[in-house]
């Protein structure tokens, strides 16, 4: 969503940290720029225009010009202001109230209300253990019940009952009634949507909110409409009173004006965006992970969690124990390709890697996208088991049908295999004798430096896979921190691998991403730094 501000606002402040020093000049043209590029990302103006005069105003003491680097200085305010603008500190769902807490949706028709209820009701029940019943309030939209139904027995979320004739105020006492005596944690109501705002829809909402009594009310806007969301926003706190923000189709192309302008304009929070189709992609809305990523400094800390929910630690556990004996076979290859596939491909990857986003159209120019990852576990899937476990029986003739069944060409068949013998050749290097193995020296060593014990064994082969999912949010904070004291935290700093992480990423094949020739810096199809 961000990448068109993201490449605007790197090449301004890139301008900046080239330079020795900086005067008022300087740093005015650089701010005229940066109110242009946020302008056309569709952020309200009275937004623009306080965040570039407290940017100015900091920027222009003389304590700043004096620096030794003061492009990064400017750089640093620009990154504090824009956490600012966005909420400073993340706030998730309030739950801190007695059972069954209230959460009612509220948004216009279209904005992804039903769906978004029901990932909240599934985020809560996997995350959170709650026990989440969901009422459809919506009696107009046809079918409407029928499909929160659905959603519900497709995420094991318990629904409320549908009786025809009620009104929408009689549904939600009778779901609250229902969560009290079914032993709910959560009771989340899907209201009715119009295509825009009217008095009979606010009405509505206000006697919904009275009856069923909300510890929360959560907005839900639809980030691709802009300025438009900003309005709707303002108008629903002033007649219903809204709790918070959540944003859905942030993995779309519009201009994200809307989820810079909401809370600096409605002064709620945005709790929760939505970033895909499926029931696991909402995420939790964090201000400085996403300034981060609008400044080209990568997430490191959401990329380990992301690998985090989407690893089999089991497989990993299996695949660590056959790397430390340097066997890495095809069927294993495949195994990381589809790994990379869940973390959102190669695009969700390089986003979020400090200094890697301007990689993407280069890969792309060459061929390397996502549809990549799909075509050559195809062409492996097309192996029988016994060539899958020994690539050299690969002679012409058997080349020639495995061509045919994935619908590729024996070129594409080289560069798999090419590939995966750079790999197995790194593995048996990684996990050859003497004291444990290469690779688990490297682990333990960059864990014991960061104080991170635990994590000696994140690449899956220092002392087992631990269970990700309970690691501390300070620990992956402290990842942060690592990345960027590593010079990797900065606009254009690249990131040669994942060598900053300690092991790189579980499941991933130890400190660099797999399928990619050992690395970024030796992608094939690009050419390779001088």
């Amino acid at each position: 969503m961000f990448e068109n501000l993201q490449d605007r606002l790197g090449s301004i402040l890139n301008g900046l940290t080239g330079r020795g020093a900086l005067s008022e000049a300087d740093v005015s043209a650089a701010l005229r720029e940066v109110r242009r590029a946020l302008l056309e990302a569709d952020v309200a103006l009275d937004v623009v225009r306080s965040f570039t005069d407290r940017v100015r105003e900091k920027a222009v003491g003389a304590e700043i010009l004096k620096s030794i680097k003061p492009g990064q200085m400017v750089v640093k305010i620009v990154h504090d202001e824009l956490i600012e603008m966005l909420g400073g500190e993340g706030v998730g769902i309030d739950l801190h109230a007695p059972a069954p807490v209230v959460v009612m949706m509220v948004g216009l028709q279209g904005s992804g209300k039903t769906t978004t209820s029901a990932k909240i009701a599934h985020r809560l029940s996997t995350r959170e253990k709650k026990k989440v019943l969901m009422a459809s309030l919506d009696t107009r939209r046809p079918a409407a019940q029928e499909q929160l139904r659905q959603l519900g027995a497709q995420a094991s979320i318990d629904t409320l009952p549908i009786i025809a004739g009620q009104s929408p105020t009689d549904i939600a006492a009778r779901a609250v009634q229902a969560a009290k005596l079914g032993g709910h944690d959560v009771v989340i109501l899907d209201t009715a949507g119009r295509t825009h705002i009217d008095e009979p829809l606010m009405v509505e909402m206000a006697d919904i909110k009275k009856r069923s009594n909300p510890h929360e009310i959560l907005l839900v806007a639809d980030s691709l409409t802009g300025q438009d969301a900003v309005n709707l926003a303002r108008n629903f706190d002033e007649r219903v009173g809204i709790t918070g923000l959540v944003l859905t189709r942030m993995d779309g192309d519009g201009r994200g004006g809307a989820a810079l302008s909401m809370r600096a304009v409605t002064g709620k929070p945005i709790k929760l965006i939505g970033v895909g189709e499926k029931m696991s992609e909402l995420e939790e809305f964090h201000p400085r992970r996403i300034a981060d990523r609008i400044l080209g400094m990568g997430d490191i800390v959401s990329l380990v969690e992301r690998a985090a929910e989407n690893i089999d630690a089991e497989k990993a556990a299996a695949m660590a124990a056959k790397m430390a004996k340097g066997k890495f076979d095809l069927d294993d290859l495949a195994d990381q390709l589809r790994q990379m596939q869940k973390m959102g491909g190669m695009g969700g990857i390089m986003g979020m890697m400090p200094g890697m986003a301007g990689m993407k159209d280069k890969m792309a120019a060459a061929g390397l996208d996502d549809k990549l990852f799909g075509r050559q576990i195809a062409i492996i899937q097309s192996m029988t088991k016994a060539e899958r476990a020994n690539p050299d029986l690969l002679k012409h003739s058997r080349k020639k049908r495995i061509a045919a069944g994935s619908g590729t060409d024996a070129a594409a068949i080289n560069k798999l295999l090419k590939m995966h013998r750079q790999m197995a050749d790194m593995m048996k290097m990684m996990g050859g004798k003497g004291k444990g193995g290469m690779m688990k020296q490297m682990m333990g060593g960059l864990a014991g430096k960061m104080g991170l014990g635990g994590l000696g064994g994140l690449g899956g082969m220092g002392g087992g896979m631990p269970d990700l999912s309970n690691i501390d949010p300070k620990q992956l904070e402290a990842l942060q921190k690592q990345a960027e004291a590593a010079g990797l935290g900065k606009p254009g700093g690249g990131m040669p691998g994942l060598g900053g992480l300690p092991g790189g990423l579980p499941g991933l094949g130890g400190a660099k991403l797999p399928g990619l020739g050992g690395g970024f810096p030796g992608l094939p199809g690009l050419p390779k730094k001088k």
